[in-house]
């Protein structure tokens, strides 16, 4: 069986070649299309919604699929999917807002706004916002449970999820939960007087230029045109159950267009919305007591891909799964919303069109490419071409080292796709990074390049 990452991969060797004479609009829009299709097609996925930004500005927008089965109804761009946990990052602008207007601190502890929380004298709004607060998560599993399809309200929740004994300490680990974002928002409340989805409007929606986003916890499934999908095992889609009100109060509770979802990326990357210094906290991961790094900033997690550093969170609501990835220093993201809960497909698709953004095709990287498949082409027959090497990387492929690539690579076959994904300069080299295909496997190659272009360094490993 053909896994998903073969036909992603494949589709982003094929695309390239189809739309590079079209110019890099057309390559993008057909990467993408391979990409989407691919995906959808292997997880039988009803629906995707995609916005891609490259140079700081909406780059490609398109939806792919059904918004409904029955009846039909093919999706379009601009149709609203719920986002789930993405909606985080919005209630942490709240705090971040209210902070600059000097109406709290990301260090008040909670009961200077909510008394009565567990702890709450040692619970800070930092600690929520970053989940390491030790408050239990009130909905972690992927499916509505009975009583969830009843409304309720914020307090409610907190009621019985922040009254009783905290998971840890505070800051000494992290532990997702969406109890810690319905405290903030509640902080919201207090600290500007105003109701939270009203503040979320007025102060970033609007100045944002975000004209399709609601309120999707108050309205429900009429809020969007997309029926949102769910699966019994491998059985038929079948509609999802729905969250009753009150449930996705600042954790989960927004559903817009990927469109306007990437005007709020747009915003991270220009840092327009809020001061510098907000951005910063924002995007700094956490040290839990002991030190370590949570990889979580507020209300986003932070790392690196392929030498990118990322700014991504997910998100999944009843019936809608979501993924977002922004790339700040390279002045692009991926916006992925799809209408069936507890799948892969938004972040299969994401991450395939964010390695195909950091791919150039200009005549270089494609000599640069061809020659590190002729290489591999001919350590599979057990051979090296010593003239491309440096003195250091010829004695590196020793007879026992060209042995060994001979019989593990040997029987692989034929690449199915062979594609620079990333590069770096390290040491006065330039590093390449290639990933190589086959059907069922995958392997990362990596070269180190000196100046006269000789390879101090060729090797390769199974891809993580």
């Amino acid at each position: 069986m053909i896994s998903i990452r073969t036909l992603v991969l494949a589709a982003m060797m094929a695309a390239p070649r189809r739309a590079h004479a079209q110019g890099a609009n057309a390559r993008l829009s057909a990467l993408v299309d391979s990409i989407a299709g691919a995906v959808l097609a292997s997880t039988g996925v009803p629906s995707a919604t995609v916005a891609v930004v490259t140079h700081g500005q909406l780059a490609y927008a398109h939806a792919y699929g059904a918004a409904k089965l029955e009846p039909q109804l093919a999706a379009r761009p601009d149709m609203r999917y719920g986002i789930g946990s993405i909606s985080k990052q919005f209630t942490e602008a709240c705090v971040l807002l209210l902070q600059q207007d000097g109406k709290l601190k990301l260090d008040d502890p909670v009961s200077k706004y909510l008394p009565g929380l567990t702890r709450g004298n040692e619970v800070t709004i930092r600690q929520l916002l970053s989940h390491t607060s030790g408050y239990q998560d009130f909905w972690p599993q992927d499916y509505v449970p009975p009583a969830m399809e009843r409304a309720i309200t914020p307090q409610g929740i907190l009621d019985h999820w922040a009254k009783q004994p905290l998971d840890f300490d505070p800051g000494t680990r992290w532990q997702y939960s969406n109890t810690n974002f319905v405290i903030a928002a509640l902080i919201v409340e207090k600290a500007s007087g105003k109701p939270f989805f009203q503040f979320v409007r007025t102060r970033i929606l609007d100045p944002l230029g975000i004209t399709t986003a609601v309120d999707f916890d108050a309205l429900g499934p009429s809020a969007v045109q997309p029926t949102g999908y769910l699966r019994y095992g491998l059985g038929p889609l079948r509609p999802a159950t729905s969250t009753g009100a009150g449930w996705m109060y600042g954790a989960g509770e927004l559903a817009m267009t990927a469109s306007d979802l990437a005007k709020w990326d747009i915003a991270m990357i220009r840092q327009s919305l809020l001061e510098p210094e907000s951005y910063r906290a924002l995007q700094t991961t956490v040290l839990l007591k002991s030190g370590v790094s949570a990889n979580y900033g507020l209300g986003v997690d932070v790392d690196m891909a392929g030498g990118h550093r990322t700014i991504e969170h997910s998100g999944e609501v009843a019936g809608f799964t979501a993924e977002n990835i922004v790339y700040p220093d390279d002045s692009a993201a991926v916006i992925v919303l799809t209408n069936q809960d507890a799948v892969p497909a938004s972040a299969l698709i994401a991450s395939a069109i964010g390695r195909t953004l950091f791919t150039t095709e200009d005549a270089d990287t494609q000599n640069r490419t061809a020659r590190a498949r002729a290489i591999f082409d001919g350590l599979q027959h057990g051979t090296i071409d010593r003239s491309q090497l440096t003195a250091d990387a010829s004695a590196y492929f020793s007879a026992q080292a060209l042995g060994d690539f001979h019989s593990t690579l040997g029987p692989l076959g034929a690449p199915t796709a062979f594609v620079q994904t990333a590069q770096r300069e390290r040491g006065g080299m330039l590093e390449r990074i290639y990933r190589v295909t086959f059907a069922g496997r995958t392997l990362r190659v990596w070269t180190y390049e000196l100046p006269d272009g000789k390879l101090e360094q060729y090797q390769l490993a199974p891809a993580g």
